[in-house]
Parts: structure tokens; C-alpha cells; sequence
């Protein structure tokens, strides 16, 4: 809490515009292509939760890309070929991406884009594409940073897609220049591509990978109209048949094998902006369909492949026309059924089971990035417009250091690499580098109370309370993107996403309510008002996905809200002034700091109760902080007493008292496990 201020008073070119209706209306918008040798597929069980995936964003690419050809590279990443930027012009770029990392490996002869992409033996293969230019008939071989012709297609085709059966390729459908097309082309390393097989229907953009020793081709489009058809391709026969049908019609989605299933990724309807979040799970043996999941945001034209252990998304394109350079990992989720034995099973779903948001933020899990950073707290002195720097190893402050006016928060950047302060009424935000202390020039924005992330790391969302305004800026340049003003959000300050990141809940303040909202069309969508005199606070979402917890200071609790439905559903009393809210590292707590009351209370995430109650002896102002990276300290400022507080979470014993400077508030305990950041003192996934 602060008190009430008052406000304070696509690259492109010329000819971008022509090139982008040319490419649209000539061969634009097609999937990916994947490589399988996946296993005879598996019986469908009885409960659709079996086959349910979770996302986790894992890194980014260099530049935004949308309708690249991606293929496996047989040792755990994948080949991320040709594309369109976000001027919507071809590239002729290839990447290779590992985990979170992206590095450049060369580049196909001229720039492409809806290709498709396979992997024979040790090699990644293109085919076809188009450009400005027209549509393209070769077959490119790619490896050791070097690119050269390696065949020829029957027919110049953009729109095509692949899938790998033994050691033959099978390109699908496509579209020639003037008339989709209807043929499955066989092409082997060495031989002649020719045509094997012909669709029932001429199709372009359609989601093609193979199960079970045959292609399957799923949804597309058959002239202007996306489809719903799921088909099955058997090499061994020649046969072409309908297995299945998508709940609806689908076109521009990419899809992947996993575990004996094939997974169809987003994708859109027949407008360009219908894309959708959805992604589908089929039996490639019966054809049928169940809804696995979703994405983050709704895109279409992404590129994935399956690789060990799930498969990885690239790129995109969204509803407002943006193109995406996210990365997103895909793993099914190992869901038990309930035994009936044990009555916490019988009350919680499959998929509850086996979900848990803060995976990838356990106990030292951290990434190559954070590992080597010293282990430090950052103090953001409100009063006294300093930092303050403990070490978490001798508990004593090994550096003190100026900032703007009243900084309020020290926020982990969304890439893990930065630490930002958060100068409120100096309009400003100080970056410092974790791995060395080093604090830099300060950055101008407007009314930086607090700072948090797009889950896709494009924008960094600066909470403007004074303003009663959320702005949305590029993450890297902190350029201004779009202000959305929340005048029914008096104070608004905190808040946290929703599981897939589609959603933010955040809190008013001053004005006793919560809003929801929607973070891919920058909008709110909905109003929650709270009873009597209400004073919300931190927002922390529980490990299932399904609760959110706000702490309310004049309430002297916190409450809950169904995360899907985003209605309040029960309060939990803890103490005096309830305000900073903290997962424990095994995801089976929640810490609450109860400010005015000089304690803890500890919440049972299964339970929904209190389960403890830690005091500060002698009192104190426990405020805001976080959990250290292998869970056995809950670090605390002290807001009223200038001091902070290092608690075990083992026993709730206080361990260190640490004086610092005046009215400290948001602190960061550094470094944090996890895989991004989406903000605050170190909310990460």
C-alpha cells in the first residue's frame, strides 16, 4: 500500500503494404511441418485428462516469425526454417533452437516462407515455399551451416506440409499459385520425389505430422473454406481415408505425435483474425477427438516438432495481426484417476492432480542464466530512496546505493537477466545486473508502482496507480505500446495471471475491487466488488490453477476467487493488515504476511485454512519480499521498522533482524528458480 499521489502531468518499408496482400492472398498463413517415428498408437482411455497437455513458455526467438517450416534435429531441439517477419516479408533465416536458446545455422538460398520441413537420417530438408515472387519447386538440403538443392517437387507449392514415415518424407497438399492441390509426394534422399497418393479434396494449410507408421492430415482449406476433416494416409497401401471429424473447422494449425497421440495446435477458422488457443488431441487410429489444452494466447501459423520428452512451438500469428517470437514447450500431463480409497482423490479431478503451475520453480531448479548470480536480497527503501543489498549468506548488507523517488518494488525482468526498481514518482526504473550488482541509468516511464510481464515476454505491463492505468510497453525497449486506463480501478497495484496467461486479476485499493483483465487484447473485462471496507492487496494464484488468493488488509484476511469463472467463492481470516502473499517452494503452502499484526499465517493450499501462525517477537511490519531459491527462508521487509526479516520456513522462527534504510517495501530475493518471470518481486513459471 502507498498513499494516494496525484497524477503527474513494425518496422516496414513502402512497399510492406503490397507485398503483405500479395503474400496473403497468394500463399500466406500455412502450419509447420513434423517429423515422428512414433510408436503404434495407444488405446484411447476412458478420460480425456489422460491426454491433456501443459504449456510452459521456454525462451524466445531472435525475431518475431510466423509461418516457418520447423523440423527435429535428432539431439533434442529443432531446425526453425524460413518464415515471415513482422513486416510480413519472407526470411530465409535458420535457426536451431535448444531449451530456451535460439542461434542462428545459416541460410536457405532465397527467403521463403510456407515451406514445409523434414528430417532423413542426419539431414533437415525444405520444401517448396513461396515469396513475393511465386511459389517454389526445390528441395533444399540443409547441414553444417550450408544449403544446396537436393531435388525438385512434381509442382511448384507453397502451403505444403510434411510428415516422416521411415526413411521417406511425405509432402501434403499445398497450393501451386493459382489452385490448392489434392497430391501426397513421396520423396526419399537420393530418388525422385512423385506423387503417391491424391487427398479427396485439394488442400493448403492443413495440420499434417504422422502416428502410428502413417500421415495424418487434420483440418485445412479446400479452396476459401477451413474444414473439419481428419484423414489418414497409410504408405504401405496407397489409402486414403476420412477417420474423423474436428469439433470445428480448422486451418493455419500445426500438428505433432505424442505418446501414440497427435496433437493439433491453434489455428484459426476462415477469417484472419479467428484464431484460436485450442489445442486437440486425436486417436490416429479411431479418430477420436478430445480437447487437450490451450495456448497462452490464441495463434495461428505457428511452427512445431515433436522432441524427447513433449514438442516445441514457435512463432505465431494473433488476432490483431501481431507475430509472435515466443517458445513454448508442450508435455502431456501424467494424470492418475482417483482410487476412491482416498477421499482427497475422490474430491479433486485428474487434471487437478497432476497440475501445478509452479513446476518449473521448485527448490533450486534454476536456469542456466540465474544459476552463477550471487545469492542476495534487493531492498527497495521507499523513504530513503535507496537499495539495499543483504547477502543471504552472512545476512548483513554489502551495498547501499541511490535510486529515483519513493521506489516501490525491485521486479525480476520477464528473461531473468535483469532486475528493475520500480522509481515511482520519479518516473523512472532503475536496472541493475544481478550477476555482477551493478546498478545502470535509469529508464523513463510514468508511474512505475509495480511491473509485471506477458507470459510471451513481448511487453512489460507497468502499473500506473496513481494513473488508474495499466501501460503496456515493449519488454527490451520499455517503448510505450498502449495505456489502458481502469478508472473503476481506484489504486490498482497487484495482480497475477491466470495458468495460461490469457488473464490477469488485479486488485484496486482505494476503491474495495478487483478487475480481470484480458492481457492478449489489452482490455478489462470484468469487475469484482468486494464486501464492507475492503483494501486488496497481493494476488497469488493457487498451484492447481483453479484459486485465485487476495490478501485484504481491512479485512484481515484473504479471499478467493474461481480463477475460470472469476467469481469469489470463500475467505480465509489470517491477521492484522494481511498483505504480501508467497507459494512455498514444494507448492504446498501459501505464506501470507499479516503487516499490522507482526505475523505469518500459513495457508494450506490443499486445506483452504490455516494450518500456522508465526510472531515476530517484539513485534514488527512484516511487508513484502519472497522465498529463497531453496525454500528454507521466507525474507520479509519490516515496512513500519525499517528492517528486514529472515524467517525459517521449516520451524517459523525468525533467524536475522537486518536494519536497513527507511519505509522498505518491495523486496527481491535473487536468484529465483523458475523459467521466466511475469513480474513483481518474483512471481515465476
Amino acid at each position: 500500500m502507498r498513499p494516494r499521489i496525484p497524477p503527474v502531468v513494425k518496422r516496414t518499408t513502402a512497399a510492406a503494404p503490397l507485398l503483405a496482400a500479395a503474400i496473403w492472398a497468394g500463399c500466406g498463413g500455412g502450419a509447420s511441418s513434423t517429423t515422428s517415428h512414433a510408436p503404434p498408437p495407444a488405446p484411447l482411455p476412458r478420460h480425456a485428462a489422460d491426454h491433456r497437455v501443459a504449456v510452459h513458455y521456454a525462451g524466445r526467438l531472435p525475431a518475431p516469425v510466423q509461418l516457418p517450416a520447423v523440423t527435429a534435429t535428432g539431439d533434442g531441439g529443432v531446425d526453425v526454417i524460413g518464415g515471415l517477419n513482422s513486416a510480413d516479408a519472407s526470411v530465409d533465416s535458420v535457426l536451431v533452437v535448444d531449451h530456451r536458446h535460439a542461434r542462428p545455422m545459416g541460410h536457405l538460398p532465397t527467403a521463403l516462407h510456407d515451406g514445409a520441413a523434414a528430417t532423413l537420417g542426419r539431414r533437415a530438408y525444405f520444401f517448396g515455399g513461396g515469396s513475393a515472387a511465386g511459389t517454389s519447386a526445390d528441395i533444399v538440403e540443409l547441414g553444417r551451416g550450408k544449403a544446396h538443392t537436393a531435388g525438385r517437387l512434381p509442382r511448384a507449392a507453397s502451403d505444403v506440409q510434411a510428415a516422416v514415415v521411415g526413411s521417406t518424407a511425405y509432402v501434403v497438399g499445398g497450393y501451386d499459385g493459382s489452385a490448392p492441390l489434392d497430391s501426397i509426394v513421396a520423396f526419399a534422399p537420393g530418388r525422385p520425389a512423385h506423387v503417391v497418393a491424391h487427398l479427396p479434396l485439394p488442400l493448403r494449410y492443413a495440420a499434417v505430422t504422422s502416428a502410428g507408421g502413417a500421415v495424418i492430415v487434420a483440418g485445412g482449406t479446400s479452396g476459401a473454406t477451413a474444414t473439419r476433416g481428419v484423414l489418414r494416409f497409410d504408405p504401405t497401401s496407397g489409402r486414403v481415408r476420412r477417420i474423423g471429424s474436428l469439433p470445428h473447422p480448422v486451418t493455419h494449425a500445426a500438428a505433432v505425435p505424442l505418446g501414440g497421440r497427435v496433437y493439433v495446435i491453434g489455428g484459426r477458422g476462415d477469417s484472419l483474425s479467428s484464431q484460436r488457443s485450442t489445442i486437440l488431441s486425436v486417436d490416429p487410429r479411431t479418430g477420436r477427438v478430445a480437447h487437450a489444452g490451450r495456448l497462452p494466447i490464441a495463434l495461428s501459423d505457428v511452427g512445431a516438432a515433436a522432441v524427447p520428452g513433449g514438442a516445441l512451438v514457435v512463432g505465431g500469428r494473433d488476432s490483431q495481426g501481431r507475430v509472435h517470437a515466443g517458445i513454448w514447450r508442450l508435455t502431456q500431463t501424467a494424470a492418475r484417476r482417483p482410487s476412491g480409497r482416498d477421499p482427497a482423490s475422490r474430491a479433486a479431478s485428474p487434471a487437478a492432480l497432476s497440475s501445478n503451475v509452479y513446476a518449473a520453480a521448485g527448490r533450486n531448479d534454476l536456469i542456466p542464466a540465474v544459476r552463477n548470480d550471487p545469492a542476495r536480497v534487493y531492498v527497495p527503501n521507499s523513504q530513503s530512496n535507496t537499495v539495499d543489498v543483504i547477502s543471504q549468506g552472512s545476512f548483513r548488507v554489502i551495498d547501499h546505493f541511490a535510486v529515483g523517488a519513493l521506489p516501490q518494488h525491485v521486479t525480476p525482468a520477464w528473461d531473468m537477466r535483469r532486475l528493475w526498481v520500480t522509481n515511482d514518482q520519479s518516473n523512472s526504473l532503475t536496472p541493475i545486473d544481478p550477476r555482477t550488482g551493478h546498478h545502470g541509468k535509469p529508464v523513463p516511464v510514468t508511474d512505475p508502482y509495480n511491473l509485471y510481464f506477458t507470459v510471451d515476454g513481448r511487453y512489460a505491463i507497468v502499473v500506473a496507480e496513481a494513473h488508474a492505468r495499466l501501460d503496456f510497453r515493449f519488454a527490451h525497449s520499455m517503448r510505450l505500446h498502449r495505456q489502458l486506463h481502469v478508472p473503476q480501478c481506484a489504486g490498482v497495484d497487484h495482480m497475477d495471471f491466470t495458468a495460461d496467461g490469457r488473464y490477469a486479476l488485479a486488485s484496486c485499493e482505494f476503491s474495495g475491487r478487483m478487475i480481470v483483465v484480458d492481457l492478449a487484447r489489452e482490455r478489462a473485462r470484468k469487475t469484482l466488488s468486494l464486501p464492507g471496507m475492503a483494501k486488496p492487496q497481493d494476488v497469488k494464484l493457487s498451484p492447481d490453477g483453479r484459486t485465485f488468493y487476495v490478501a485484504d488488509m481491512m479485512a484481515n484476511g484473504v479471499w478467493t476467487f474461481d480463477a475460470h469463472r472469476m467469481r469469489r467463492t470463500g475467505f480465509i481470516r489470517t491477521g492484522r493488515g494481511a498483505h504480501g502473499l508467497y507459494p512455498s517452494r514444494d507448492a504446498r503452502y501459501l505464506y501470507v504476511s499479516n503487516r499490522d499484526g507482526g505475523s505469518i499465517s500459513v495457508i494450506s493450499f490443499r486445506r483452504k485454512r490455516v494450518v500456522d501462525t508465526w510472531h515476530l517477537p517484539g513485534g514488527g511490519s512484516p511487508d513484502m519480499g519472497g522465498v529463497s531459491a531453496d525454500g528454507r527462508i521466507l525474507w520479509l521487509t519490516g515496512r513500519y521498522n525499517g528492517e528486514l526479516y529472515a524467517i525459517s520456513t521449516r520451524s517459523g522462527r525468525l533467524l536475522h533482524r537486518i536494519k536497513v534504510g527507511s519505509g522498505p517495501h518491495g523486496a527481491a530475493v535473487w536468484p529465483q528458480p523458475g523459467r521466466y518471470s511475469i513480474g513483481h518481486t518474483g512471481i515465476t513459471r
